[in-house]
């Protein structure tokens, strides 16, 4: 690998994106995928696969520093990776038995898509969703719940596979529903967490089965991100984060569209 072809405006994309994820645990797969097609062009499948890897190291650095902060809760991490972990790997079975892996750029572009659009809605009516999703939860059993949460993981573990989003905005409102009493630093933390296992063997499976990693534009990538994130997540406990969700959320909406070819 050439480091003097390092491109740097890949990495100032990834220490713009690397604050946005430290900051709110939301902007990974949902800003970098479709920046580097819309954007950078680049293939959609390489996008993806790249992006998991960028995802795994990034949320790394800020798992340490959520970790170092106590903004960790380990047992929701774990019981999102019970049902994350499983249904990557059987996502990928699918897509290889299914041919899918060898036609899938015109899928992965509509899935993501689809996918931006709902990341978007979830980001802007947080509070709504939570609020009516809550009023069904009372009074459900501790069980329940941890079911609900390996489910959760499942359905994330699905989505992240195929297009590399889902895991911050979906995955944080789904947690938000599930853990009303945990403080929200420690919602962004935990999903931070999660994505970690989540992205890598996602990541290695799109590299090992699929060849879809550009390695020298992760590094790029890489570069930039690593102290970005270091950064949100120091100031994740400080900064009020409306606005910056508000939009994110309107970027996701114009990049869908863009992507499904309405503009």
């Amino acid at each position: 690998m050439d480091l003097s072809a390092i491109n740097w405006l890949f990495s100032l994309s990834g220490l713009a994106v690397g604050c946005i994820v430290g900051l709110t645990g939301v902007g990974g797969g949902s800003l970098m995928t479709p920046l580097l097609i819309a954007l950078f062009n680049v293939h959609p499948a390489t996008a993806v696969g790249s992006d998991l890897l960028y995802a795994a190291g990034t949320k790394s650095v800020g798992t340490l520093v959520h970790g170092r902060s106590n903004s960790v809760n380990w047992t929701v991490v774990k019981r999102l990776a019970t049902g994350s972990v499983p249904a990557t790997l059987l996502t990928f079975l699918l897509m290889i038995q299914t041919g899918m892996a060898a036609t899938r750029s015109g899928v992965l572009v509509y899935a993501l898509g689809t996918v931006l659009l709902v990341t978007s809605a979830t980001m802007l009516f947080r509070h709504r969703i939570v609020a009516l999703l809550l009023q069904g939860m009372e009074g459900v059993s501790k069980r329940t719940i941890s079911r609900l949460t390996i489910a959760t993981g499942a359905i994330l573990g699905i989505l992240v596979t195929l297009t590399s989003v889902g895991a911050g905005a979906i995955g944080v409102t789904a947690l938000l529903v599930l853990y009303p009493r945990l403080p929200t630093v420690r919602i962004v933390g935990s999903d931070i967490a999660h994505a970690v296992p989540l992205t890598l063997i996602a990541g290695m499976g799109h590299w090992i089965f699929l060849n879809d990693v550009d390695w020298l534009m992760l590094v790029s990538l890489l570069i930039g991100s690593v102290p970005g994130i270091v950064v949100g997540a120091l100031l994740a406990p400080r900064l009020p984060e409306g606005v910056l969700r508000i939009l994110l959320a309107l970027v996701l909406v114009l990049v869908a569209l863009k992507l499904f070819g309405l503009f």
